[in-house]
Order: structure tokens, then sequence, then C-alpha cells
């Protein structure tokens, strides 16, 4: 008999996994997907009904699959006579993991994770790009990169970790060219936030649910993948180098969130970023753990620089900073890059924003307390869009400063001047990304 089988996950992972692990498996049935939506797309009300598509689950589910609210996990389990629980979902403390092994078992389950098993493997050169956490510079990190990539007179494709979450079926294998695309498939701002950087390079991006599906489409397209992560996720693609970026303001989070560290023991490169604005005893813990986890990877320092183009309309200003919001939420950090701006071009005040916030925005607030004077970027609906734009607008002050990785003025009408905030990686000595590039030249096509 096939083991009944509930993969626990949150609109990504978990898709890849059972397409790359149990998709036209007969030994597994797969009886339901749970998701945690506290992780990606908010605290809801009520969950809206989901099932995985059964175009894309194939044989052996007519009806798809259903995806059902973890927080229902031990009815599922008994109601469905499960064997087993997966967990396919990142960003996780190893203790929250644990939790959620007890909570199989103690029900009659066996609970698992899946390994680099789930890695596709590619004709196609692949460098990866993934972190420890999320909210480490990714984005900086993966930018550079495919512009490092694409200098060299090579094709280099994009390709994302997923975030689909509205209609699977349509959303199997998407494409990205343009910031028209990204309007006209009705993106969250998250998705926004992971691809818009990219497009404005000149870069394809792809995105999706089915990524046996989409590695084909890419490897006719692509002379090299640059596989950008998500959260602190395990690439989907085998990698022929692996770049793992670390942040020293969170030290020790690199040996103790899932499947962070096992980033960390598969990294060729560990990136320590950010170390400009870091405490040296903070950055030579992160130093010291990378030696004792993976002696054999090899450390690039970088900084993390922020700049604005009109630092004469923050000075002396009461500002309100917009943040990127995973970072802030299930990255655990109090401020971000909007916060270092104000502080490095003078502003007077960076203002609460408690008292403005409203629906959902302020629903985070109290979710998450340990956020600073911020408003997280948050948009995983139209509903929670029109939130934010009255967050924003409800804040008395002189300037918005926009620390997320688009430009906020395409997505929420902000009644004030906005400055958007960029940020860059600029390495420290060596080696430099263009450094590792020439020692893999042969293996990369380059």
């Amino acid at each position: 008999m096939p083991r009944r089988t509930v993969i626990m996950g949150a609109a990504g992972r978990d898709f890849h996994d059972f397409v790359s692990t149990f998709r036209g498996e007969s030994g597994y049935e797969v009886v339901a997907f749970t998701q945690s939506f506290a992780q990606n797309i908010g605290e809801l009300e009520e969950m809206p009904e989901r099932t995985f598509p059964a175009s894309i689950a194939g044989e052996g589910y007519p009806d798809g699959i259903p995806i059902l609210p973890e927080a229902e996990l031990e009815t599922i389990i008994q109601e469905r006579d499960v064997d087993e629980v997966v967990l396919s979902y990142s960003d996780l403390s190893h203790e929250y993991v644990m939790h959620q092994a007890s909570r199989a078992l103690s029900s009659g389950a066996d609970f698992r994770l899946i390994g680099t098993e789930m890695m596709l493997e590619s004709e196609t050169p692949v460098v990866a790009v993934d972190a420890v956490r999320t909210g480490c510079g990714k984005s900086q990190a993966s930018r550079k990169l495919a512009g490092a990539i694409g200098d060299r007179g090579v094709d280099v494709v994009v390709v994302r970790e997923p975030m689909p979450y509205g209609d699977l079926e349509a959303q199997r294998v998407q494409r990205f060219e343009s910031v028209e695309d990204l309007a006209a498939a009705g993106v969250t701002i998250e998705e926004r936030e992971e691809y818009e950087h990219h497009i404005e390079q000149g870069h394809v991006v792809y995105a999706g649910v089915d990524y046996e599906a989409i590695l084909a489409e890419v490897e006719d397209e692509a002379d090299v993948i640059l596989w950008d992560g998500g959260n602190n996720e395990l690439p989907f693609f085998d990698p022929d180098v692996h770049f793992v970026l670390a942040d020293p303001h969170r030290p020790g989070h690199e040996l103790t969130y899932h499947p962070g560290e096992t980033n960390l023991r598969i990294a060729d490169y560990v990136v320590i970023n950010k170390e400009n604005t870091a405490e040296g005893d903070d950055i030579q813990t992160v130093v010291d753990n990378v030696a004792e986890a993976n002696p054999e990877s090899e450390i690039i320092h970088a900084d993390s620089v922020v700049t604005v183009d009109d630092p004469d309309a923050i000075e002396g200003k009461r500002v309100l900073a917009v943040e990127d919001g995973p970072t802030l939420t299930h990255g655990g950090t109090a401020t971000g890059a909007a916060s270092i701006a104000a502080e490095k071009y003078g502003a007077a005040e960076v203002v609460d924003p408690r008292d403005g916030a409203v629906g959902s925005i302020a629903e985070v607030f109290a979710d998450y307390p340990h956020l600073g004077n911020v408003i997280p970027a948050m948009g995983y609906s139209d509903a929670q869009i029109a939130e934010l734009e009255a967050s924003i607008n409800n804040v008395d002050c002189d300037v918005v400063l926009a620390g997320t990785p688009i430009d906020l003025t395409k997505v929420v009408d902000v009644e004030k001047p906005v400055v958007r905030v960029r940020y860059d990686i600029e390495e420290r000595g060596s080696p430099t990304f263009e450094d590792v590039l020439d020692e893999h030249a042969d293996v990369l096509g380059l």
C-alpha cells in the first residue's frame, strides 16, 4: 500500500517537493498539503479554499490535492489515516521544526524532511544564491552576479523560488521580461520585490509551480541559470557554484535555522554581508561558525551600501521608513535599508507609524512586537495593498523612504514625496564575485 503522506508548506517549496519527489511515485499518496499562511502571506481570518490542480499533480490525483490549514494537522492525520508528514518550508528555528515533528509523531504519523534529493539536474550551468536567513542580502548578491555573468557575453536567465499565491494552474510556468508582465500577472508586492530589480537590469525571470517544466523551458533560453533563492531555502537546481549569504547582525542564526544551516554546510562560498554596519565581534562569530560547519568553503566579505538619488530630500526631515516585508516579519529584523538611509542622510526623526496603521498592517505590529519605527511593505492581496496605502498616508511625516527593492509608487498612491532607497553589495578585498567567476569560467562556459 502507498504511504499516505501530508506535506507541510507555505505555497512554495512544498509544491516543488511534491513535483520532484512524489509525483508519479506509486509508493506514495499525498493526501493533503497543509499551509502556514502566516509565514508568507500574513495572518488571514479565514484561509481561502485551494486545491493543488490535477493537471500538475498527474496520474493518481484526478481531483487534485486539497490544501488545508496547518493548524488542523492533528485532525488531518487522524481523519485521513496519514502515515507520514513531510515538512517543506523554510526559515524555521530548529526548535520550531521539532515542535512540528512532535505534533506529527504524537498523532501517530512519522515525520521527515526532504533534503538535496529534490534538486533537479540541469544540462545548463547553474549559479545559485541562497542564504542562512531571510534578509541577508540575496537580492543584492544575485543582482550583481547576474550582471557580472551577463557582462561576459552569455545569456543569463534568473529563476526565482516560487511564490504562487494565485491560480496555481495558470502559474505553472511564469516568465517575466518586463514590468508590464508583472502587472499583467497581478503579482504580489513580495513577488515584485524579488522580480522587478532583475527585470530592470534586462534579465528574464522565471518562477511558478512546476520546476521540472520551468527547467525545460529555461534550458532552451539560457547559457547560464542564476538561481535566486527565497528565504533560506535550498536551491531547486543542483548548482555548479553555490553562494550562501550570512548576516552578522544575527550572529549564530546561521547554525540555528532550517534549512539555512544546511545551506551553510553545502555552500561553496559563504558571503558575510553588511559588514559595514555590523560589530567586529559579531562578524568574527559568523566567521568562526562557518569555519567549524564548512571548513572547505571560502568566505567573501562584503558591505551592503545604501544610497538614495536625492539626499537633500531627507536631511532634517521627519521620515517614514517603509521596509521589505519578509525581512522584518519572519526574517526577524527590526529595521532595514530605509532606517539606515534615514540615519546616513541626516533625517531629523524616523516617525512611529503605529497609530496610522489599519487593518492587516496594524495586525502585523501586534504579531511582530520586535519591529522598530517602520512599516513592512505587506501586499499579498488587493485588500492588503489598500490597507498599506492607507497606513502610509495616515502617518504624519515629511518624506516616505521606500526601502523595498521595488518602485513603491507603482503599487500604492502615496500622498507625500517618496525617496527610493537602493542597496548594493560591495565585496571587501578578495575573493570577489568576479574572482569566483574567473575560477569557474570553464564549468560555467564563460
